[in-house]
């Protein structure tokens, strides 16, 4: 039974795709710039001829209903295209870039969670405390300050000020260290390379905790939140009255009960971190996805962009999918 929900949930993400394909194609196209035109300003002594020849080899002078239906086509077949300044097929970018989006992405959500999550904890059990009314403030600041200006001042006091890590790139270039899952810091590890692995870890540090702060702000808001709902719940008092020890209270019987909406949030910012990592793979010369696709757009390499999207939109539709199937192990009560 629980099978044929969760076919059924994807089957949805169908028409959900589709809709987003649509949008981002049309989007792209009402979009000011020509992306043969940019590239071409590039060069020196172009044709008219050369430029119409380009222009038929990515079907750029077809109507935009036959575009459509080319993309659409193509899309269903697994096809995203090529890149039209690159030359190379869409999926070889993504697949070249996505390991560094990945790793930054599982380094920030790793962060988020393990400050993220006990604050929360602590606050709840805390409550009204200095030290609940610190942590949410710390919190707030984490909620409201934009990512690229965090990465900012991050660089400015430890890689300007302290000269104590780095602010560009993901190892140091006189580092080669051989690819196998192209994540640095498991392929240094294969390696036995030390070296390699302390200095992708110092890259990775700051980008993470960039990206991290405003998720660690909002799981620790929402847990403090379940957890106060939570530790008024009878089975808790009634667990208390018995004798329980505390510690065990909280873990055992608040907690788990408490992740429940928590992992609703950390779903939605699973595909936020791989989504909307855009400005700070930028702030930080961060080679993956994001900053593919920020060039991507100011060269209009419609292809390129398009594939991006449907990439980011796949990734989040499956992180909720998760997410939803996750929470019917949590709270066996919930359904799909």
């Amino acid at each position: 039974m629980r099978e044929a929900k969760v076919l059924k949930r994807v089957l949805y993400t169908i028409p959900i795709m589709l809709a987003i394909a649509i949008t981002v194609f049309v989007f792209m196209r009402f979009t000011p710039g020509d992306p043969v035109d940019i590239m071409m300003g590039k060069e020196s002594m172009v044709s008219q001829q050369d430029i119409e020849l380009l222009k038929k080899e990515f079907n750029l002078d077809k109507p935009i209903y036959t575009q459509l239906y080319i993309f659409l086509t193509n899309l269903l077949k697994g096809d995203l295209g090529k890149s039209i300044t690159k030359g190379v097929p869409v999926i070889e970018l993504i697949r070249e870039t996505l390991p560094a989006t990945i790793e930054l992405a599982l380094a920030a959500l790793t962060l988020g969670i393990l400050i993220g999550i006990p604050i929360g904890i602590i606050s709840a059990v805390k409550q009204n405390s200095w030290l609940d009314r610190t942590m949410m403030a710390i919190s707030f600041t984490g909620i409201s300050m934009p990512s690229f200006w965090l990465g900012l001042i991050l660089i400015l006091i430890f890689s300007a000020k302290l000269n104590l890590l780095p602010s560009q790139g993901r190892i140091n270039f006189l580092i080669y260290i051989p690819k196998v899952t192209g994540f640095y810091t498991i392929d240094s590890l294969l390696a036995g390379d030390w070296e390699a692995f302390v200095s992708s870890l110092r890259h990775l540090f700051l980008p993470a905790l960039t990206l991290s702060a405003p998720l660690a702000a909002v799981l620790a808001r929402v847990m403090r939140s379940s957890m106060l709902e939570v530790l008024r719940n009878d089975y808790v008092v009634f667990a208390r009255a018995k004798g329980v020890p505390e510690k065990l209270v909280i873990l055992k019987h608040a907690v788990r009960n408490a992740l429940i909406p928590t992992v609703t949030v950390l779903g939605m910012e699973v595909g936020a971190l791989l989504g909307g990592n855009m400005i700070v793979e930028n702030v930080f010369g961060w080679p993956g996805i994001g900053r593919l696709v920020v060039t991507a757009i100011f060269d209009r390499d419609y292809p390129l962009v398009q594939g991006v999207v449907m990439f980011y939109a796949f990734t989040f539709v499956m992180a909720n999918l998760l997410v939803d199937i996750l929470y019917t192990y949590l709270d066996p009560k919930i359904e799909l």
